[in-house]
């Protein structure tokens, strides 16, 4: 039985390492790697001297997430105009390390030597306010001696350019309606004035059964659920005289993702049970509604040291 065992073992070790072929070496220092941080450099300053003499004059960038498979690549010079844009356009501009990563050179048999790296892009557009702080993937194929950059694959999130260009001075553009009359403007003067009554059931009845609600004092989301229990802590130890529209809601239907946002102010007039201190807790709700006009989030803010 041993010696079955050991054949067995032999043999799974000698199929494991039958299916490894070595292709190279991975570097975790390299001169590659000192080139990438120099030319990142080069890029935020917009050297254009210095980020040319690291170019390969036939170099390309690449979108490596384009389902474009006509994707002709972006040449050296226009590339170079890039780094110019960033850093006329762009405040606080920077590209660091995306730690705990760090930038890898591998030295591929059939001499190809490609550094890889995970970096983060920081900056604030100028002209609209919208800040950048993205991460990037990116694979720089380098030559043999690790002096030039030949192409460049560039794997990140473009949302942040579109919100910059829709944010355009010049650009601008309505996002849906506001409503000061509305039915889930109702909803929400109901579904208060029921907790005002101590009718609990009819208050949560206009939620979706799968809500969830964003506390600002509490660390973490809640289903409704625990919505519920949080709320018989609180009128355990306070009771609820009356409530004050403060101002009055306002119902926004926006086109962007079809949102529909009741937002609206109160003044919740309470009494300790215990201590009998009175306080007027100001609190802003915002609820999420669905199509069939029940509630599938509320953000909560207030300050809920004052319930202490």
């Amino acid at each position: 039985m041993k010696k079955l065992t050991f054949i067995l073992v032999a043999l799974i070790t000698f199929s494991m390492s039958a299916q490894k072929k070595k292709n190279g070496v991975v570097y975790d220092k390299h001169p590659g790697i000192l080139l990438i941080e120099a030319f990142n450099k080069a890029y935020v300053d917009a050297d254009v001297e210095k980020l040319s003499s690291m170019m390969d004059d036939d170099f390309k960038a690449y979108n490596a997430l384009s389902s474009n498979k006509d994707q002709k690549g972006t040449p050296k010079n226009n590339f170079i105009g890039q780094s110019k844009w960033w850093n006329t356009n762009v405040d606080y501009f920077k590209i660091t390390q995306d730690k705990p990563a760090y930038p890898d050179a591998i030295e591929y048999k059939g001499d190809q030597t490609w550094v890889q790296t995970w970096e983060r892009i920081y900056g604030v557009h100028k002209q609209t306010g919208v800040e950048f702080d993205m991460p990037v993937h990116r694979l720089y194929r380098l030559n043999k001696d690790a002096t030039k950059i030949i192409s460049v694959m560039d794997y990140s999130d473009s949302s942040n350019y579109m919100r910059a260009w829709d944010a355009w001075p010049g650009n601008d553009r309505k996002n849906g309606e506001i409503y000061i009359n509305h039915e889930n403007i109702n909803t929400v003067r109901k579904l208060m004035y029921a907790f005002l009554n101590n009718d609990g059931e009819k208050a949560y009845s206009y939620f979706d059964e799968n809500a969830v609600i964003e506390d600002i004092n509490e660390p973490e989301t809640l289903t409704l659920e625990q919505g519920k229990e949080r709320d018989k802590v609180i009128f355990s130890d306070w009771t609820l005289d009356a409530l004050d529209e403060s101002g009055y809601p306002d119902y926004l239907e926006y086109d962007w993702r079809e949102s529909k946002v009741v937002q609206s102010w109160w003044n919740m007039r309470m009494t300790n049970n215990k201590t009998a201190k009175k306080i007027v807790l100001k609190v802003l709700f915002m609820d999420d509604f669905n199509d069939d006009g029940k509630i599938t989030k509320r953000y909560m803010y207030y300050n809920g040291s004052l319930l202490k």
